[in-house]
């Protein structure tokens, strides 16, 4: 139990996303969150939407302009998993067959959600192994990036990483602790969750690598994350969690870089412990 004096004001309860939202002038009602009225279709019973042929394109140039640029880049663990789960260009995956692959790689399924969810809905998903995943994807407007989730993102960003163990267990950790987080340990949890789920780095072999979702979907974020205009700071969860508001809708200039997963798993596990959250 907390003392008095620590108890957290209403502004430090605040997070980035919502301080990034005041600040806009019109707010894009796709960055909304919306809750869910009823349980998602899961796994099998996701069906596949008739997708018009400039869906399909669109699928192909992002899948492609990526693949030029993640060789090298990305670390073993991701292209791994985009290998196991068999992304390939000529379509938009079916999110029923993904599921499948998952849920025998690590007993992950995919949830099938409409757009951006509340919190308490991702989290509770989270924390059962099923992965919440849009099935549109993004207009030609919107090709090097879009404010609102959609299947490239959640496809091609996160799944390849629910492939490998340690970052699936961790995964489910983090919602089962976000479920438990109130005050000012939510956007605590927020910022743990953007510099390694969105925009997580790992040391391999001496070299940085990336493996965030945010930054392996986006065009610009792949070169740059790995560039001299980045402040690297090695992985610390204290760090991260107390760290001053970060770029939620500009490119990072501050990431964190991993020695291993495991010291992932083992980091988030001891500071949520600590705040009695797990």
């Amino acid at each position: 139990m907390s003392d008095a004096v620590d108890t957290p004001t209403p502004e430090e309860e605040r997070s980035a996303f919502e301080k990034a939202q005041e600040e806009e002038e019109d707010v894009d009602p796709r960055t909304i969150p919306e809750k869910l009225e009823e349980e998602p279709p899961i796994g099998d019973e996701i069906e596949y939407p008739d997708y018009p042929e400039e869906d399909h394109e669109t699928w192909r140039i992002l899948v492609e302009r990526q693949m030029e640029q993640l060789p090298g880049r990305a670390c073993d663990a991701y292209m791994r998993g985009q290998e196991v789960l068999q992304l390939e260009a000529d379509q938009i995956p079916d999110l029923a067959d993904l599921s499948r692959r998952l849920n025998k790689e690590t007993g992950w399924t995919v949830a099938n959600v409409p757009g951006l969810i509340h919190e308490k809905d991702f989290f509770s998903l989270l924390s059962e192994r099923k992965f919440p995943s849009t099935n549109y994807i993004r207009g030609r407007d919107e090709l090097d990036y879009t404010p609102a989730p959609d299947c490239f993102h959640d496809i091609f960003g996160h799944m390849p990483m629910l492939t490998q163990p340690e970052f699936a267990d961790f995964y489910q950790m983090y919602g089962k602790a976000a479920q438990n987080a109130d005050g000012a340990d939510r956007p605590r949890l927020e910022r743990f969750h953007w510099f390694t789920v969105e925009f997580g780095l790992i040391r391999e072999n001496g070299e940085k690598r990336i493996f965030g979702a945010g930054i392996v979907s986006s065009n610009e974020e792949v070169t740059h994350a790995l560039s001299d205009e980045v402040t690297l700071h090695p992985f610390d969860p204290e760090h991260i969690v107390e760290k001053d508001d970060y770029e939620v809708y500009n490119l990072q200039d501050e990431l964190f870089v991993l020695d291993s997963f495991e010291q992932l798993v083992d980091g988030f596990r001891d500071w949520t412990t600590s705040k009695g959250l797990l």
